[in-house]
């Protein structure tokens, strides 16, 4: 079977159908919502709600995900999941009639959160679920397959949206086509809780000895940390993960702006929206390039010395972008720093899971989850600060490289992020 976990007799693809039918899904909703909130005539974004729309999204979960994380370590993964599935699709319907009667305030923000915050916790269940699954040989390819094979789903699924939006746009008002995409998008939730029925109830986690204890919320995940602080290499990944997707959040958002109020007409938002959607695309190439070259990196580099050669290729195409900002350049840099953002995701997943046991696993994927989320919201907060309306700036560009390289050369040095001799 090699490091590829697809041979015969894999049961790796029943948490891949889950999680890919799911993400395909989430691609729909994150398009259906983009659009009504970014891309609409009358709702022109600047820097400052864009970045809000993606902090208030995530600051909730930040806040949850240590709860997140007892739930999976103490009760069936497999049923965590399916019942997320659920609930999703039926949040969704009510999303899709709020969209659909235009509403913008507080209400529609509430389902929108719940929304993201299910999605976070299924997602961290699957991570925690995946290595009981396969070989501890196969980890980081099954990670490429998992989380970068979601993320190109995402892309694609969102894809799909913008092309019903299109199409119903013809004969329909805007929100009533977006409202539409979110109701295929409840469909597809639903049918990701139905696949859940191929895994057993433990068949991911916990085993049933370790669901008799209570959830302690924080104070579970104080023990979850102190076992990453005994494997100090991967507690230094994920704050390097956490950096690192940062910086593609606040490249996200510059895009975003630059497709909507520079590179394309402010008054036609399909425009917009379509070389958004572009840039997108060209980035998930880079994203699936990433993982399916990660764990060859891996076997010649080893997982520490090939995520530090990542973050460090991530600095070139960035400072190229910053003396230049132009849709080429752009592109390039989605593409190039999407590469080897999620080479390092997928090697620092396996690192993780390779060394947490099952029993603390939730926990540390929500720890995980939490941390990510933190470093997306401050890549958020600082592309607000240093983004004009049309989005065209060296500086933004040149502050991630900084970062980049502090990461590379400080926080992921030898001496901090090497295997462990323990």
């Amino acid at each position: 079977m090699g490091i590829w976990p697809v041979g015969k007799g894999s049961r790796l693809n029943r948490i891949l159908t889950v999680r890919w039918s799911g993400q395909l899904t989430d691609g729909l909703f994150q398009s259906a919502l983009a659009s009504f909130v970014l891309f609409s005539p009358e709702r022109a974004p600047n820097a400052v709600s864009a970045a809000l729309a993606f902090a208030v999204v995530l600051l909730p979960y930040s806040l949850i995900g240590p709860y997140v994380g007892t739930f999976l370590d103490r009760f069936s993964r497999q049923r965590i999941i399916r019942n997320c599935n659920y609930l999703r699709a039926a949040n969704l319907l009510i999303i899709a009639w709020l969209i659909n009667n235009s509403s913008t305030g507080l209400i529609l923000t509430l389902f929108v959160l719940f929304a993201f915050g299910v999605n976070r916790l299924i997602l961290s269940g699957l991570s925690a679920g995946l290595p009981l699954l396969v070989k501890k040989e196969e980890l980081i390819a099954a990670n490429a397959l998992a989380v970068t094979g979601g993320t190109i789903w995402v892309v694609i699924g969102g894809g799909i949206g913008i092309a019903i939006k299109n199409l119903l746009s013809q004969s329909s008002n805007a929100d009533f086509a977006d409202a539409v995409v979110i109701l295929v998008a409840s469909a597809g939730f639903f049918t990701a809780g139905l696949a859940t029925y191929r895994l057993n109830k433990y068949e991911i986690g916990p085993s049933e000895n370790e669901t008799l204890d209570h959830a302690r919320g924080y104070k579970d995940v104080l023990e979850g940390l102190k076992i990453l602080r005994a494997h100090f290499d991967a507690l230094v990944g994920i704050f390097a993960v956490g950096i690192q997707r940062g910086g593609i959040t606040a490249l996200t958002l510059m895009a975003l702006l630059l497709e909507r109020n520079a590179f394309n007409d402010p008054a036609d938002p399909d425009a917009g929206l379509a070389g958004f959607g572009m840039a997108l695309a060209i980035a998930g190439i880079g994203i699936g390039l990433g993982a399916i070259i990660s764990p060859y990196g891996v076997i010649k580099f080893g997982r520490h010395r090939w995520m530090r050669l990542l973050m460090f290729l991530c600095i070139p195409p960035l400072l190229i972008y910053a003396l230049n900002v132009n849709e080429i350049t752009m592109i390039g840099s989605a593409f190039l720093v999407g590469l080897c953002g999620q080479g390092i995701k997928v090697t620092n997943d396996a690192l993780v899971q390779s060394k947490i046991n099952d029993e603390f696993r939730g926990r540390v994927f929500a720890f995980y989850d939490v941390a990510v989320n933190a470093g997306i919201v401050i890549g958020a907060v600082g592309a607000a600060l240093l983004l004009p309306d049309n989005g065209v700036t060296a500086v933004l560009p040149i502050t991630i490289a900084a970062f980049y390289l502090f990461a590379a050369l400080f926080l992921m040095r030898k001496t901090n992020f090497a295997p462990s001799t323990k």
